[in-house]
Protein backbone atom coordinates (compact mmCIF):
# COMPACT_ATOMS: atom_id res chain seq x y z
CA UNK A 1 0.00 0.00 0.00
CA UNK A 2 1.72 3.46 -1.07
CA UNK A 3 0.49 6.07 0.55
CA UNK A 4 1.44 9.67 -0.07
CA UNK A 5 2.20 12.24 2.63
CA UNK A 6 2.22 15.66 0.83
CA UNK A 7 3.08 19.16 2.57
CA UNK A 8 -0.13 21.62 1.80
CA UNK A 9 0.63 25.25 0.80
CA UNK A 10 -0.25 26.21 4.21
CA UNK A 11 2.67 25.66 6.49
CA UNK A 12 3.05 27.30 10.00
CA UNK A 13 6.50 28.83 11.64
CA UNK A 14 4.98 27.86 15.26
CA UNK A 15 5.57 24.51 15.04
CA UNK A 16 4.48 21.32 13.26
CA UNK A 17 0.84 21.66 15.53
CA UNK A 18 -0.29 24.32 13.35
CA UNK A 19 0.88 22.69 9.77
CA UNK A 20 -1.42 21.78 7.29
CA UNK A 21 -1.18 17.79 5.97
CA UNK A 22 -3.27 16.13 3.76
CA UNK A 23 -2.72 12.13 2.79
CA UNK A 24 -4.25 10.77 -0.77
CA UNK A 25 -6.14 7.88 -0.96
CA UNK A 26 -5.92 7.88 -4.74
CA UNK A 27 -4.43 3.81 -6.12
CA UNK A 28 -5.67 0.81 -5.52
CA UNK A 29 -9.21 0.18 -3.79
CA UNK A 30 -11.51 -3.23 -3.84
CA UNK A 31 -14.78 -3.01 -5.59
CA UNK A 32 -17.78 -5.42 -4.61
CA UNK A 33 -20.55 -6.10 -6.65
CA UNK A 34 -24.29 -5.58 -4.53
CA UNK A 35 -25.08 -9.26 -3.75
CA UNK A 36 -20.60 -10.08 -3.45
CA UNK A 37 -20.52 -12.31 -6.21
CA UNK A 38 -18.32 -10.69 -7.98
CA UNK A 39 -14.99 -8.44 -6.67
CA UNK A 40 -11.93 -7.12 -7.47
CA UNK A 41 -9.23 -4.24 -7.57
CA UNK A 42 -10.29 -0.71 -8.92
CA UNK A 43 -7.99 2.02 -9.24
CA UNK A 44 -9.22 5.77 -7.92
CA UNK A 45 -9.87 7.73 -9.81
CA UNK A 46 -11.76 5.85 -11.78
CA UNK A 47 -15.03 3.56 -12.97
CA UNK A 48 -16.61 0.07 -11.98
CA UNK A 49 -16.66 0.09 -15.82
CA UNK A 50 -12.95 1.20 -16.02
CA UNK A 51 -11.80 -1.58 -13.29
CA UNK A 52 -13.73 -4.80 -15.33
CA UNK A 53 -12.37 -3.96 -18.66
CA UNK A 54 -8.77 -3.65 -16.98
CA UNK A 55 -9.51 -7.12 -15.66
CA UNK A 56 -10.43 -8.45 -18.57
CA UNK A 57 -14.22 -9.44 -17.12
CA UNK A 58 -15.44 -7.00 -19.61
CA UNK A 59 -14.77 -6.45 -23.35
CA UNK A 60 -14.58 -3.16 -24.95
CA UNK A 61 -17.72 -1.30 -23.54
CA UNK A 62 -17.63 0.76 -27.21
CA UNK A 63 -17.65 -2.06 -29.07
CA UNK A 64 -21.29 -3.21 -31.47
CA UNK A 65 -23.87 -3.69 -28.96
CA UNK A 66 -22.04 -3.83 -25.87
CA UNK A 67 -23.50 -1.01 -24.02
CA UNK A 68 -26.69 -3.44 -23.97
CA UNK A 69 -24.76 -6.15 -23.16
CA UNK A 70 -23.25 -4.55 -20.04
CA UNK A 71 -26.06 -2.83 -19.12
CA UNK A 72 -26.25 -5.03 -15.93
CA UNK A 73 -23.37 -3.39 -14.47
CA UNK A 74 -25.30 -0.11 -14.44
CA UNK A 75 -28.05 -1.31 -12.64
CA UNK A 76 -26.22 -2.99 -9.72
CA UNK A 77 -25.04 -1.01 -6.72
CA UNK A 78 -21.72 -1.33 -6.31
CA UNK A 79 -19.10 -0.79 -3.25
CA UNK A 80 -15.52 0.86 -2.96
CA UNK A 81 -13.30 0.00 -0.04
CA UNK A 82 -9.98 0.48 1.34
CA UNK A 83 -7.56 -0.26 4.56
CA UNK A 84 -5.51 2.78 5.16
CA UNK A 85 -3.01 3.75 8.10
CA UNK A 86 -2.28 7.88 9.56
CA UNK A 87 1.26 8.49 9.56
CA UNK A 88 0.71 10.88 11.64
CA UNK A 89 -0.30 11.49 15.60
CA UNK A 90 -3.64 12.39 15.27
CA UNK A 91 -4.25 13.63 18.51
CA UNK A 92 -1.98 16.85 17.98
CA UNK A 93 -4.40 18.26 14.92
CA UNK A 94 -7.79 20.01 15.84
CA UNK A 95 -10.28 19.00 12.58
CA UNK A 96 -9.40 16.12 9.84
CA UNK A 97 -11.46 15.94 6.69
CA UNK A 98 -12.52 13.41 4.52
CA UNK A 99 -12.33 15.24 1.08
CA UNK A 100 -13.75 14.11 -2.42
CA UNK A 101 -13.34 16.26 -5.37
CA UNK A 102 -15.80 13.88 -7.51
CA UNK A 103 -18.23 11.09 -6.63
CA UNK A 104 -20.71 9.64 -9.77
CA UNK A 105 -22.20 10.14 -8.24
CA UNK A 106 -25.18 8.51 -5.11
CA UNK A 107 -23.23 6.81 -2.62
CA UNK A 108 -22.95 6.63 1.22
CA UNK A 109 -19.69 6.75 3.14
CA UNK A 110 -18.46 4.66 5.80
CA UNK A 111 -15.63 5.28 8.16
CA UNK A 112 -14.46 2.37 10.52
CA UNK A 113 -18.57 1.28 10.39
CA UNK A 114 -19.63 4.66 10.99
CA UNK A 115 -21.33 6.96 8.31
CA UNK A 116 -19.71 10.29 7.79
CA UNK A 117 -22.04 11.79 4.95
CA UNK A 118 -23.96 11.28 2.00
CA UNK A 119 -23.45 12.22 -1.99
CA UNK A 120 -25.69 12.79 -4.57
CA UNK A 121 -24.22 15.56 -7.00
CA UNK A 122 -21.30 14.34 -9.75
CA UNK A 123 -20.23 17.96 -9.82
CA UNK A 124 -19.30 19.38 -6.04
CA UNK A 125 -16.78 18.82 -3.82
CA UNK A 126 -17.88 16.94 -0.57
CA UNK A 127 -16.10 17.40 2.64
CA UNK A 128 -16.76 15.59 5.94
CA UNK A 129 -15.71 15.94 9.40
CA UNK A 130 -14.32 12.58 10.59
CA UNK A 131 -11.87 14.03 13.57
CA UNK A 132 -13.77 11.72 15.53
CA UNK A 133 -13.59 8.90 13.71
CA UNK A 134 -10.51 8.72 11.96
CA UNK A 135 -8.09 6.06 13.85
CA UNK A 136 -4.52 4.92 13.40
CA UNK A 137 -5.74 1.78 10.93
CA UNK A 138 -8.85 2.88 9.24
CA UNK A 139 -11.07 1.25 6.69
CA UNK A 140 -13.38 3.23 4.22
CA UNK A 141 -16.55 1.82 2.19
CA UNK A 142 -18.39 4.03 -0.17
CA UNK A 143 -21.52 2.14 -0.81
CA UNK A 144 -22.66 3.21 -4.05
CA UNK A 145 -26.61 3.59 -5.71
CA UNK A 146 -27.28 2.85 -9.31
CA UNK A 147 -27.54 5.55 -10.70
CA UNK A 148 -30.31 4.68 -13.37
CA UNK A 149 -32.45 3.04 -10.23
CA UNK A 150 -32.15 6.88 -8.10
CA UNK A 151 -32.85 8.82 -10.97
CA UNK A 152 -36.36 6.53 -11.37
CA UNK A 153 -37.08 6.38 -7.51
CA UNK A 154 -36.93 10.35 -7.88
CA UNK A 155 -38.89 10.91 -10.48
CA UNK A 156 -41.54 8.74 -9.23
CA UNK A 157 -41.23 10.43 -6.08
CA UNK A 158 -42.55 13.68 -8.09
CA UNK A 159 -46.03 13.63 -8.76
CA UNK A 160 -46.70 17.39 -9.05
CA UNK A 161 -46.23 17.79 -12.45
CA UNK A 162 -44.30 15.63 -15.70
CA UNK A 163 -40.65 17.03 -16.39
CA UNK A 164 -39.98 16.61 -19.75
CA UNK A 165 -38.24 15.02 -21.33
CA UNK A 166 -38.92 11.49 -19.24
CA UNK A 167 -36.72 9.56 -21.77
CA UNK A 168 -34.27 9.89 -24.85
CA UNK A 169 -35.54 8.62 -28.16
CA UNK A 170 -35.53 5.17 -28.69
CA UNK A 171 -33.30 4.83 -31.40
CA UNK A 172 -30.72 5.73 -28.57
CA UNK A 173 -31.34 2.99 -26.21
CA UNK A 174 -30.51 4.94 -23.48
CA UNK A 175 -31.89 5.46 -19.66
CA UNK A 176 -34.80 7.86 -18.78
CA UNK A 177 -35.08 10.44 -15.96
CA UNK A 178 -31.77 11.87 -16.36
CA UNK A 179 -32.79 15.12 -15.14
CA UNK A 180 -33.48 13.70 -11.71
CA UNK A 181 -30.28 13.50 -11.19
CA UNK A 182 -26.69 16.10 -10.63
CA UNK A 183 -25.37 13.75 -13.30
CA UNK A 184 -23.42 14.13 -16.51
CA UNK A 185 -26.33 13.90 -18.51
CA UNK A 186 -25.24 12.31 -21.37
CA UNK A 187 -24.15 9.14 -19.68
CA UNK A 188 -27.78 8.33 -19.82
CA UNK A 189 -26.92 8.24 -23.64
CA UNK A 190 -27.07 10.99 -26.00
CA UNK A 191 -27.60 11.15 -29.95
CA UNK A 192 -23.63 10.92 -30.54
CA UNK A 193 -23.01 8.00 -27.81
CA UNK A 194 -23.87 5.05 -26.13
CA UNK A 195 -25.24 4.66 -22.63
CA UNK A 196 -22.88 4.47 -19.64
CA UNK A 197 -24.59 5.35 -16.54
CA UNK A 198 -20.71 4.88 -14.33
CA UNK A 199 -20.33 4.46 -10.57
CA UNK A 200 -17.16 5.41 -9.20
CA UNK A 201 -14.27 7.90 -7.97
CA UNK A 202 -13.42 10.44 -10.44
CA UNK A 203 -11.41 12.83 -9.11
CA UNK A 204 -8.98 13.08 -6.41
CA UNK A 205 -9.94 11.60 -2.36
CA UNK A 206 -7.79 12.43 0.46
CA UNK A 207 -7.43 13.36 4.20
CA UNK A 208 -6.82 16.72 5.22
CA UNK A 209 -5.69 17.69 8.81
CA UNK A 210 -5.10 20.96 10.10
CA UNK A 211 -4.99 23.49 13.03
CA UNK A 212 -5.94 26.91 13.70
CA UNK A 213 -7.65 27.60 10.26
CA UNK A 214 -7.89 26.08 6.77
CA UNK A 215 -8.25 27.70 3.24
CA UNK A 216 -10.55 24.86 1.68
CA UNK A 217 -11.37 26.93 -1.46
CA UNK A 218 -11.55 30.60 -3.36
CA UNK A 219 -13.06 31.83 -6.52
CA UNK A 220 -13.07 34.87 -8.42
CA UNK A 221 -14.95 36.90 -11.65
CA UNK A 222 -14.07 39.73 -13.49
CA UNK A 223 -16.78 42.54 -13.25
CA UNK A 224 -16.79 45.23 -15.78
CA UNK A 225 -18.64 48.64 -14.80
CA UNK A 226 -19.92 49.96 -18.00
CA UNK A 227 -20.95 53.25 -16.29
CA UNK A 228 -17.61 53.91 -15.66
CA UNK A 229 -15.72 51.99 -17.81
CA UNK A 230 -13.67 49.91 -15.58
CA UNK A 231 -12.82 46.57 -14.86
CA UNK A 232 -12.89 45.17 -11.47
CA UNK A 233 -12.43 41.69 -9.32
CA UNK A 234 -14.47 39.79 -7.05
CA UNK A 235 -12.85 37.09 -5.05
CA UNK A 236 -14.65 35.21 -2.30
CA UNK A 237 -12.53 32.79 -0.42
CA UNK A 238 -13.97 30.08 2.01
CA UNK A 239 -11.97 29.85 5.38
CA UNK A 240 -12.96 27.12 7.93
CA UNK A 241 -11.88 28.52 11.15
CA UNK A 242 -10.89 25.72 14.17
CA UNK A 243 -9.80 28.14 16.66
CA UNK A 244 -11.54 29.54 19.24
CA UNK A 245 -10.49 32.90 18.60
CA UNK A 246 -10.67 35.22 15.74
CA UNK A 247 -7.75 34.81 13.75
CA UNK A 248 -6.73 38.54 12.33
CA UNK A 249 -4.13 39.35 9.08
CA UNK A 250 -3.91 40.35 5.96
CA UNK A 251 -5.13 39.78 2.28
CA UNK A 252 -2.89 40.85 -0.85
CA UNK A 253 -3.82 40.81 -4.24
CA UNK A 254 -1.12 41.18 -7.31
CA UNK A 255 -1.67 41.48 -10.88
CA UNK A 256 2.01 42.41 -12.06
CA UNK A 257 1.05 42.94 -15.71
CA UNK A 258 -2.15 44.94 -14.60
CA UNK A 259 -0.20 46.63 -11.99
CA UNK A 260 -1.99 46.02 -9.46
CA UNK A 261 -1.79 45.60 -6.15
CA UNK A 262 -3.91 45.65 -3.31
CA UNK A 263 -3.66 44.53 0.94
CA UNK A 264 -6.56 44.14 2.77
CA UNK A 265 -6.90 43.50 6.36
CA UNK A 266 -9.03 40.48 7.48
CA UNK A 267 -10.71 38.97 10.42
CA UNK A 268 -11.64 35.33 10.58
CA UNK A 269 -14.30 34.09 13.47
CA UNK A 270 -15.09 30.57 14.48
CA UNK A 271 -16.47 28.35 12.17
CA UNK A 272 -17.03 28.92 8.20
CA UNK A 273 -16.26 31.92 6.53
CA UNK A 274 -16.41 33.64 3.43
CA UNK A 275 -13.81 36.62 2.90
CA UNK A 276 -15.04 39.01 -0.28
CA UNK A 277 -12.44 40.87 -1.63
CA UNK A 278 -13.26 43.50 -4.50
CA UNK A 279 -10.29 44.53 -6.74
CA UNK A 280 -10.09 47.50 -8.34
CA UNK A 281 -7.85 47.02 -11.71
CA UNK A 282 -5.32 49.76 -12.42
CA UNK A 283 -7.22 52.22 -14.82
CA UNK A 284 -3.97 53.72 -16.23
CA UNK A 285 -3.53 50.15 -17.67
CA UNK A 286 -5.75 49.05 -20.69
CA UNK A 287 -7.13 45.65 -19.94
CA UNK A 288 -6.85 43.68 -22.79
CA UNK A 289 -10.17 41.58 -23.58
CA UNK A 290 -10.93 37.53 -23.99
CA UNK A 291 -12.17 36.55 -27.32
CA UNK A 292 -13.23 33.36 -28.81
CA UNK A 293 -10.96 31.43 -31.24
CA UNK A 294 -10.79 32.87 -34.38
CA UNK A 295 -11.96 36.59 -33.29
CA UNK A 296 -9.05 37.62 -31.16
CA UNK A 297 -6.27 36.69 -28.74
CA UNK A 298 -6.92 34.86 -25.65
CA UNK A 299 -5.36 37.37 -23.16
CA UNK A 300 -5.27 36.16 -19.49
CA UNK A 301 -3.32 37.49 -16.44
CA UNK A 302 -1.09 36.17 -13.90
CA UNK A 303 -3.05 36.91 -10.38
CA UNK A 304 -1.53 35.58 -6.95
CA UNK A 305 -3.20 36.16 -3.77
CA UNK A 306 -1.24 35.57 -0.30
CA UNK A 307 -3.16 35.24 2.94
CA UNK A 308 -0.77 36.37 5.78
CA UNK A 309 -2.49 35.64 9.07
CA UNK A 310 -1.55 35.35 13.05
CA UNK A 311 1.37 33.32 14.07
CA UNK A 312 2.97 32.72 10.61
CA UNK A 313 0.38 31.19 9.56
CA UNK A 314 -0.10 31.89 5.38
CA UNK A 315 -2.08 31.11 2.03
CA UNK A 316 -1.12 31.32 -1.43
CA UNK A 317 -3.11 30.91 -4.32
CA UNK A 318 -2.23 31.58 -8.00
CA UNK A 319 -4.72 31.49 -10.75
CA UNK A 320 -5.10 33.11 -14.30
CA UNK A 321 -7.14 35.91 -14.98
CA UNK A 322 -9.00 36.28 -18.53
CA UNK A 323 -10.89 39.39 -19.29
CA UNK A 324 -13.96 37.89 -21.17
CA UNK A 325 -15.55 40.02 -23.24
CA UNK A 326 -19.20 41.16 -22.54
CA UNK A 327 -22.25 42.38 -24.55
CA UNK A 328 -24.14 44.86 -24.15
CA UNK A 329 -28.17 45.00 -25.02
CA UNK A 330 -30.31 47.91 -25.13
CA UNK A 331 -33.67 47.06 -24.11
CA UNK A 332 -36.18 48.98 -25.08
CA UNK A 333 -40.01 49.01 -24.37
CA UNK A 334 -42.60 47.69 -26.86
CA UNK A 335 -45.99 48.06 -26.18
CA UNK A 336 -48.86 46.10 -28.39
Amino acid sequence: MCLRLLLLLALCSAGPAAAALTLSLRGSWRIRSGNGSLELPGKVPGCVHSALFQRRLIQDPYYRFNDLKYRWITLDNWTYSKKFEIPFDISKWQQVNLVFEGIDTVANVLLNNVSVGKMDNMFRRYSFDITHVIKAVNFIELHFQSAVLYARNRSEAHTCYEVPPKCPPPVQKGECHVNFIRKEQCSFSWDWGPSFPTQGIWKDVRIEAYNICHLDYFTFSPVYDNNIQEWNLEIDSSFHVVSSKPVFGQAIVVIPELQTQRTYSIELKHGKRIVKLFVKINKNITVKTWWPHGHGNQTGYNMTVLFKLDGGLSFERSAKVSKYFKIFCEQKCISC
